[in-house]
């Protein structure tokens, strides 16, 4: 359920999604300076941050 709310957050404020999977790294700069550049970036990015940390495959 933790994933959904995030993945509503990154459509509607990408770096929000992001922030609250990895929190203040450097993922979230770089998806504030996508977004800036371009929403849609900002969102692909988000969505892939958030399904690649929701991976349990990936450590």
């Amino acid at each position: 359920m933790g994933n959904v709310i995030r993945i509503i957050f990154a459509i509607l404020l990408p770096p929000v999604g992001v922030f609250l999977t990895v929190g203040l790294g450097m993922h979230f700069w770089l998806n504030i300076l996508l977004t800036i550049l371009g929403y849609i970036p900002g969102i692909v990015h988000a969505i892939w941050i958030i399904a690649r940390r929701s991976d349990p495959r990936i450590a």
